[in-house]
């Protein structure tokens, strides 16, 4: 450390960091000549830092020390004066916090109510965060952590499929936010005043989107007339605002373009806050919002890492031995269907419950996953937990589908992801004359108010209104209906709907052998007569392979055709498309030869997204193309695969000029030194220094990127003789980089993002400080 940072520690301070420097010094001495050797150690110290004061630099170096750090300082003041809310409203926004914090602050983890576990999860201990994909940087890939998207950016358009967490993540911010409670990389949020607006809630019963003064009460606040005059205003004026809009998939398509419309004149009147949007990746092009600047990102599929983190937390909440967690863990990385649907946390938690349900054994498909879920939730539950006693309603496994599903149907059918809970009682009405075992236990507001509490399926989340605990499981049930009612031509009918898209694939999943021949040839011939519709359809087409079990050898051959037709991919968006179809396409992707540089990139694109093992010798097929693209992508998707096989197929053979290679944990790093180390090397997960320096080639390495911490210290890379370039990627307001002036080789720092240098005057003159703002190029 230099003089001036030593005076600010104070003479005990520095001979308490001296002795912890050297624990070494008072060996073999008495426990007397320790205390004498502490003692002399302060005094040492105490004329140390007084010689230091003389010199005719302190003064000098210290006014322009602490101007910097008075300059900082009233920054950060600014900053939290602006954010404070006026004594006024102070007291509303306490009460507001609570109500957030207290309704979006529990999970409903799906089979935590089977065993003796609470049916709510503390969103802490279940909150996983995943990682967002989306811009480039350098021509390298860019993945941050999804509680980060917004650090850097006021505005975020977040694509995810069903059950990948785009919801989760809105509770996370919103509760994290009121609470206050914040670690250093979401201090961002700190002052801010979320809005959580689904957008289900605010359309329900064909309502108008609300002006914001009306946000708390188009969400059913309990407090929203307590508001005082003028607050919303106030807040979104001064730059408070954290407005979070979750699900513009979720209301019909036809009402888009309105919703879009609104939120450009929210955005318009209040553009200096923080915005957030999610939707499923078909729901809106590409670019949808980049005229209003927001930023398009993806929650990218979970890592290997992610999938294991999640099975040990969610046994762990559930009270279930290790020994579950172990094996079901060896039984996803063992069977790769098994591995293939353990992508998102739903199915993750689908896994989970049904492994420990029917004792470790797991069926193979999706539908197959979900007709299980199904019986485990509606009949096997109660039953096993002796919840029936005699006078009360008894509804067999069948008839509670029966009931259930007519309600999917009629959410799908209306476009709706909530429906009016008088609605609902209507068309049990209307149900229960076919069944009158069933009619003869209840009216029609006791059996639905049985199905809400009983069926683990529906819940209320406010007042009035009703929907099913997942996307999901409205879609599988309203396929059943569909099939059941013969509706095929009113399916194909709807299919260029991003609404209906997993409704199609489960119809096919439910249908018999010729009424899947129906289904699929009528998305055929309907492609084939709408050039406007005809990539989505044939598309659809194809991602229903995956759940024909039986079909004519001819339709699927047909199928196929129309698919490979539309390979290769020649941007994201068609290479994402392609990737929802599932694995069967992997059959259908080219080689390298022949294609150009944008079609090779985009292929590769599409194939990383199916995090199976099959994908990997598809991915070899091009690992030794020169555009640095293609090769950015192999490197960064190792995690998602076993990780020896990747390394040896793919990592091993690429090119490595200008190239990081990316690592998310010691074996990988372990891996590229047995293939004689890389000079670029990108941390992507969590590794200490001491896993690095033992793992990582000393003398190869050369540059490298690091996520940085705020209160990390880097004099450890002093290890590595030849590392003269590293890149720091931090939403954190400042990264220290004085420990570096022990890396005698360093010449360039590069910072991503935002953040400043602190400290950089320590560094040695020959250090070229790069203020680098790596945008999306």
């Amino acid at each position: 450390m230099d003089d001036v940072q030593a005076v600010q520690l104070g003479h005990l301070a520095l001979s308490r960091y001296l002795r912890s420097q050297s624990p070494s010094a008072t060996l073999g001495l008495s426990s007397d000549a320790v205390t004498l050797h502490a003692s002399v150690l302060d005094t040492a110290c105490l004329h140390i830092l007084h010689f230091f004061t003389q010199r005719s630099t302190f003064v000098a170096r210290t006014l322009v020390e602490h101007s910097r750090q008075i300059e900082e300082l009233s920054l950060k003041i600014d900053s939290l004066i602006a954010r404070t809310p006026s004594p006024a409203d102070g007291p509303f926004e306490e009460r507001y916090a609570e109500y957030i914090a207290a309704k979006h602050g529990k999970l409903t983890i799906f089979g935590l109510d089977l065993s003796e576990a609470p049916e709510n999860w503390p969103l802490d201990a279940a909150y996983l965060s995943l990682d967002a994909a989306g811009g480039r940087t350098h021509d390298l890939p860019t993945l941050l952590p999804a509680d980060h998207i917004l650090a850097g950016r006021d505005r975020v358009l977040l694509r995810g499929v069903a059950g990948s967490g785009k919801t989760t993540l809105v509770q996370w911010l919103a509760v994290s936010t009121a609470r206050k409670a914040l670690d250093e990389r979401l201090l961002y949020l700190y002052g801010l005043v979320p809005f959580v607006l689904p957008l289900r809630t605010l359309t329900r019963g064909g309502a108008k989107l609300p002006t914001p003064d009306g946000f708390l009460a188009a969400v059913d606040c309990p407090i929203a007339s307590l508001q005082p005059t003028g607050w919303f205003d106030r807040v979104l004026r001064s730059k408070r605002g954290l407005i979070l809009i979750d699900g513009i998939d979720e209301i019909p398509e036809s009402e888009r373009q309105e919703a879009r419309r609104w939120l450009q004149e929210l955005v318009s009147a209040y553009p200096h806050n923080r915005w957030l949007v999610t939707s499923r990746p078909s729901a809106v092009r590409q670019d949808w919002l980049i005229g209003d600047d927001f930023a398009e990102l993806d929650l990218a599929p979970m890592s290997r890492e992610n999938v294991a983190e999640f099975i040990r937390r969610w046994h762990k909440a559930a009270g279930i031995g290790d020994r579950y967690a172990t094996d079901l863990l060896q039984a996803v990385r063992a069977k790769q269907d098994l591995g293939r649907l353990a992508t998102n946390p739903l199915m993750c938690a689908l896994i989970c419950a049904l492994h420990q349900d029917r004792r470790g054994y797991l069926p193979d498909g999706r539908k197959e996953v979900y007709d299980a879920a199904l019986s485990m939730l509606l009949s096997r539950r109660d039953r096993e937990r002796g919840i029936y006693k005699p006078g009360t309603i008894r509804i067999g496994e069948e008839h509670h589908i029966q009931l259930i599903q007519k309600l999917a149907y009629w959410m799908i059918r209306n476009g709706r992801s909530e429906m009016d809970r008088a609605d609902a009682i209507e068309l049990l009405e209307h149900a229960l004359p076919a069944m009158p075992k069933i009619a003869e236990q209840g009216t029609a507001e006791e059996i639905y108010h049985h199905l809400l509490i009983r069926s683990g399926l529906l819940r209320e989340p406010s007042a009035g209104s009703m929907d099913f605990i997942h996307r999901t499981f409205q879609d599988y049930l309203g396929a059943k209906a569909a099939v059941e009612g013969l509706d095929f031509d009113f399916l194909i009918a709807h299919a260029h709907l991003d609404q209906w898209e997993d409704v199609i694939r489960m119809s096919v999943a439910h249908a018999r052998t010729m009424e899947r021949t129906r289904l699929l040839t009528g998305l055929i011939e309907r492609g084939d007569a709408s050039e406007k519709d005809s990539r989505r359809l044939h598309l659809l087409a194809a991602a229903c392979l995956e759940h024909a079990t039986e079909l004519n050898p001819d339709v699927r051959m047909e199928v196929e055709k129309r698919a490979a037709a539309l390979i290769p991919p020649r941007s994201a968006d068609q290479a994402r498309a392609l990737a929802d179809v599932g694995p069967v396409v992997l059959d259908l992707l080219p080689g390298p030869q022949g294609l150009s540089d944008d079609e090779a990139y985009f292929t590769v694109l599409c194939a990383t997204r199916l995090a199976t093992d099959a994908a990997i010798s598809v991915l070899a097929q091009y690992r030794d193309l020169s555009d640095l693209r293609v090769r950015s992508e192999l490197a960064r998707v190792w995690s998602r695969f076993e990780c020896d096989r990747f390394a040896e197929e793919v990592i091993a053979h690429l090119g490595e000029e200008d190239l990081y290679f990316c690592v998310s944990n010691a074996q990988e790093l372990h891996a590229l030194r047995r293939f004689g180390g890389r000079s670029r090397i990108r941390i992507t997960g969590t590794i200490t220094p001491e896993e690095f320096q033992s793992a990582c080639d000393r003398t190869r390495l050369t540059h490298l990127w690091v996520e940085a911490d705020s209160d990390a210290t880097w004099e450890w890379l002093a290890y590595f003789p030849n590392l003269h370039t590293i890149t720091f990627e931090s939403p954190l307001a400042s990264i220290d980089v004085s420990s570096l002036k022990k890396v005698r080789s360093l010449r360039t720092i590069r910072l991503s993002e935002e953040a400043v240098f602190v400290g950089s005057e320590a560094l040695p003159a020959t250090t070229d400080i790069v203020r680098a703002c790596l945008t999306t190029t």
